[in-house]
């Protein structure tokens, strides 16, 4: 018996594209000599299709889609995510997995856990499966659960989230074999946990199971694959690669798993690389773009925001403005050039200093009295992010936002300024991990200049600027925002790892009054578990007893 993992990369909304990807799989699966193929979570539809749910169309599209894809299936059996309404009470829509086998739907199970938390927001348009019950296909009895289903157990949270467990039910009914299909975005630290709570699920159940990831790029959201198989004993005995489409090939009863390899998440480091360059890959194509634009300081966030952009992309489909004022130093053009010429980049040169002397000309009748100052300073990120507009509007090409997470956390970036662009490709990697991000991609050759990665951090909008005049040390800052914005840690609780209290609740009131800011950002690509952006609501306009707020 042989089963398929299709980890493959949808697209959401496109109907149309992802029938063509679903089919395409399945042909070549079939080749492989696949008995079933296994595809992931809303494969029909793509994930997260959000509010396109709200439309009827593209509902019906979808289910129209799924019947004509299996009328196509008549050599192997096919598991294939895919949304349908609900005729009955409750919540419009299902969440579901259709087994197709002999070119006709055989059996449907929707999802059951239905998150809400973080970038989940599935209870607003799904009805949870009122039932849980074993598949029969070819004798056998196959447990099948959609993404969340697996995550009810209070292991992994502080405590249940849910009030049921699908896979506990299922269990008990002795399924001979589990699979779950996935679209389960990438974090830092997740692969490990999941490998946990698969590893403990098959040794409970003494039954193999099939996991299915989607991979590709989502908007903010970055899946990273790693599809894999696990023995009942709890080893891996087939693994697909991260952050790229493949069809993995298991023999079921041919290898019981006792030879098994244990699953490697791999270098951490690397992984953040992998997942950002596709990332951008996919936001780009996704969004009918071929070519990106950055403006290049000679620092390090846009020297590292280009070179994941002309490895995702190419250095041919790459753009790099360097835009130097009287403030710049001699440095930040060499530095720049440079990194160009490593990467292999296309750059030009925009002088801003006229422009900023045509603002300032303009604007001295109202600033009469006022010294030189915050607005003034702004003046010159503000006319970057004009220059880099208007060649976006001129050639259509994407702007990438280079400001890192430590910066868009305290608010220390300019509106319509740096934070100007369609993605921020650097917005969930606080600043010592765009060091770190930065070495590890200069470990076989200097592809960003060391001197970029060496020197201090400063935005060079006045003369002898640092960033530490205005922000702690990166090494106490980052440690700090994980806390607060990932970890939701109070002041008194960073205090007692052994922060500086006054610092503390700087820094904290910092991010506070930062959220105007981060509500008009680009998206970030999302890393961590806890990213700007769609995963964190917090309102504007906070009172000065909300918690959160210090005086």
């Amino acid at each position: 018996m042989r089963i398929v993992l299709a980890q493959i990369n949808t697209s959401m909304g496109a109907i149309e594209i992802n029938r063509a990807r679903i089919l395409d799989a399945y042909a070549e699966a079939a080749r492989m000599g696949a008995d079933l193929v296994v595809f992931p979570e809303m494969a029909v539809n793509g994930y997260p299709p959000r509010d396109l749910l709200e439309h009827p169309s593209f509902i019906r599209e979808g289910v129209e889609s799924l019947h004509a894809i299996a009328a196509q299936m008549t050599g192997p059996a096919a598991i294939l995510g895919f949304v349908r309404p609900n005729d009955g009470a409750g919540k419009p829509l299902f969440n579901s997995a259709a087994l197709i086998d002999g070119g006709r739907v055989a059996s449907i199970h929707d999802k059951t856990l239905l998150p809400t938390y973080d970038v989940f927001d599935e209870a607003r348009h799904f009805e949870p499966a009122a039932e849980v019950r074993l598949a029969e296909w070819r004798g056998m009895k196959l447990a099948i659960t959609i993404c969340e289903d697996f995550w009810s157990t209070a292991l992994y949270r502080p405590h249940p989230l849910y009030h049921r467990d699908p896979v506990e039910e299922l269990g008990r009914l002795g399924p001979d074999l589990m699979i779950n299909i996935n679209a389960s975005p990438y974090s830092v630290g997740k692969r490990k946990l999941k490998a946990k709570m698969y590893e403990d699920a098959v040794r409970k159940w003494s039954a193999p199971l099939v996991v299915v990831n989607q991979v590709g790029g989502d908007d903010n959201l970055i899946f990273d694959g790693w599809s894999n198989v696990w023995a009942p004993n709890g080893g891996v005995v087939a693994q697909a690669a991260g952050f790229r489409e493949e069809l993995l090939a298991w023999d079921w009863h041919q290898n019981d798993g006792h030879n098994g390899v244990p699953a490697d998440p791999g270098e951490e480091i690397e992984n953040v690389y992998e997942a950002l360059k596709l990332g951008i890959a996919d936001y780009v194509y996704k969004c009918g773009f071929r070519r990106v634009l950055i403006g290049l300081s000679g620092g390090i966030d846009s020297a590292l925001t280009a070179a994941l952009a002309a490895d995702a992309l190419g250095p041919e489909n790459v753009v790099g403005v360097l835009m130097p004022s009287r403030f710049s130093s001699d440095h930040s053009l060499t530095d720049a050039e440079a990194l160009a010429k490593n990467l292999g980049i296309e750059r030009h040169i925009v002088e801003i200093e006229p422009i900023v002397q045509t603002f300032l000309k303009q604007l001295e009748p109202l600033f009469a009295g006022t010294k030189f100052g915050l607005a003034e300073e702004n003046l010159q990120a503000r006319a970057r992010g004009m220059v880099l507009m208007s060649l976006s509007n001129k050639f259509g090409w994407l702007v990438l936002s280079t400001g890192n997470k430590s910066e868009l956390a305290v608010g220390y970036c300019t509106l319509y300024g740096d934070m100007t662009g369609g993605l921020a490709v650097l917005g969930d990697v606080l600043k010592t991990r765009v060091w770190e991000l930065s070495r590890w991609i200069n470990r076989d050759s200097e592809r960003i200049p060391w001197s970029s990665i060496k020197k201090a951090p400063s935005a060079e909008l006045r003369e002898n600027q640092f960033d530490s005049d205005s922000l702690p040390p990166y090494d106490q800052l980052d440690p700090i925002i994980a806390a607060y914005v990932e970890d939701y840690a109070s002041a008194e609780e960073i205090v007692a790892q052994g922060f500086d209290e006054k610092m503390v609740r700087k820094v904290l009131q910092m991010i506070d009054r930062a959220e105007y800011k981060r509500q008009q950002a680009a998206i970030c690509l999302k890393i961590s578990t806890k990213a700007f952006g769609s995963g964190r609501r917090m309102p504007v306009a906070r009172g000065q007893s909300a918690p959160a707020m210090i005086k």
